[in-house]
């Protein structure tokens, strides 16, 4: 008689190929990552990806290959012109393929993290996140892809109407639009194929609507969407889950006010000056800042009270697990917690009634710490070597480093090592926060011996 191996068995089994065969985080992440930008820039280097057929230079197609695979949707030509329709389908594949390997990437890190710990451990990190330390990583995964295309299709079909019925496109061309679209806000990508991203719809809501659903869906983080859909009462839900989404929905409403604040009189981004542009626009900015990279404005025009506001939505992000880049929103909220708990005077640091343990402050620092190192080197460097404002560069690392894509328009006539840092930018970006947090995780352990304690003054 033949024994099948149980869900637990397979999902063990899969963990253990994954750490033997794959080695640590640190080997795993950027190996995989360098390999498909390499593969994606000899594909945007064929004659026929273009649209005049002659080969890409390496640069275009590097910085191209990086910005797809690392779903951040910086450009340095123009995709809809340079590109022909087969290497448009070719950043497609890999922002698609990007994205998803973000969020599977880090569902089998989480497998490894829970199997360097006691079952005690798991189980009390099962009831604190989403993610379930003992949960098949087949099934996980298959879960992350069948949700990622129902969205997509979803939403395609939303926009594809919309450009047939609306504007007149033909089926065909519709569908692309609809499609091309669709994957790359559903994996916070924004490349898009309209030579002004998507200031054209400035004002419709039937393409600006979907495009934020996708955005914002795709943002949160797969373990929350899981969650949410297997537990329809939110009282079940974990506190990862009610964290990601409380933090996620008081950023896109806060910043969404503060645009309508400081960009409520400025002519050249407030649309056709009506009240619902005023309050749209806005809106669209708050939700495109967190890593989607489309733009429905010119943001060479844009306040610089309103860049900055943007560079601090970029930094943040969206939720773990998900497409979107930054330092998440829940880094965010536990270091919010942990100031208010110093503030207080209180010894743990409390989130919605769980205590946060120390370590994982200590990984929320370090992720801080590690964007803002590269945020601050590349900008040094920038400014040093560009031609623009001091806002213009900080603008363009951010969006970068935060694999967002947004940009005032000086990418293009950067200096070939201005590229580079870009590059390097959105690379460190995509990997390094997900890498480290793993690494610390899983090199976690317990000393036998305390040194003796020190009080340095701060402050």
């Amino acid at each position: 008689m033949v024994v099948r191996a149980g869900r637990g068995a397979r999902g063990r089994r899969a963990v253990e190929w994954v750490e033997t065969r794959l080695g640590t985080p640190l080997r795993l992440i950027p190996v995989g990552f360098a390999a498909a930008v390499a593969v994606a820039t000899l594909v945007l280097m064929s004659p026929w990806a273009t649209a005049d057929g002659s080969s890409a230079p390496f640069l275009v197609a590097v910085f191209t290959a990086t910005s797809a695979v690392c779903v951040t949707g910086h450009i340095v030509v123009d995709t809809p012109v340079y590109w022909s329709t087969a290497g448009e389908a070719a950043i497609l594949l890999f922002v698609q393929l990007g994205g998803l390997g973000v969020a599977t990437l880090a569902t089998l890190l989480a497998l490894l993290v829970a199997r360097k710990v006691g079952l005690q451990d798991r189980l009390r990190a099962a009831a604190g996140t989403s993610a379930d330390a003992l949960a098949d990583a087949r099934a996980v995964v298959l879960g992350i892809v069948t949700t990622s295309l129902v969205i997509e299709v979803v939403v395609a079909v939303c926009l594809s109407l919309r450009f047939w019925l609306g504007y007149g496109e033909p089926p065909g061309r519709a569908l692309w639009l609809g499609v091309f679209h669709s994957v790359s806000a559903f994996n916070n990508a924004g490349f898009s194929l309209f030579s002004d991203n998507l200031v054209g719809f400035d004002d419709d809501a039937w393409v600006t609507g979907p495009v934020m659903v996708a955005v914002v869906l795709g943002g949160i983080g797969f373990p929350v969407l899981r969650e949410v859909l297997r537990r329809h009462r939110p009282g079940r839900w974990s506190v990862h889950t009610r964290l990601t989404l409380l933090t996620t929905g008081v950023l896109l409403l806060l910043g969404a006010l503060v645009f309508v604040v400081l960009e409520w009189q400025h002519e050249p981004t407030s649309g056709d000056g009506s009240v619902a542009d005023r309050l749209w626009i806005p809106l669209f900015m708050s939700v495109t800042a967190r890593t989607a990279g489309f733009n429905t404005i010119d943001y060479g025009q844009a306040t610089e009270a309103s860049l900055f506001v943007t560079n601090l939505l970029m930094i943040v992000g969206g939720g773990s697990g998900g497409t979107a880049g930054g330092i998440k929103v829940g880094t965010l909220a536990v270091l919010v917690a942990a100031v208010v708990a110093e503030a207080r005077g209180d010894s743990d640091t409390d989130v919605m009634g769980r205590r946060v343990p120390p370590q994982v402050l200590r990984q929320a620092l370090a992720v801080l710490a590690l964007t803002l190192a590269v945020v601050v080197t590349a900008s040094t460097v920038l400014l040093r070597i560009a031609d623009a404002t001091t806002a213009q560069v900080v603008f363009e690392v951010v969006s970068a480093t935060a694999t967002v894509g947004l940009s005032t328009g000086i990418t293009a006539d950067l200096p070939a090592l201005g590229k580079w840092v870009l590059i390097v930018c959105m690379f460190v970006g995509r990997i390094g926060p997900v890498a480290l947090v793993s690494a610390l995780a899983l090199r976690d352990r317990s000393k036998l011996y305390r040194l003796p304690e020190t009080r340095p003054l701060i402050g």
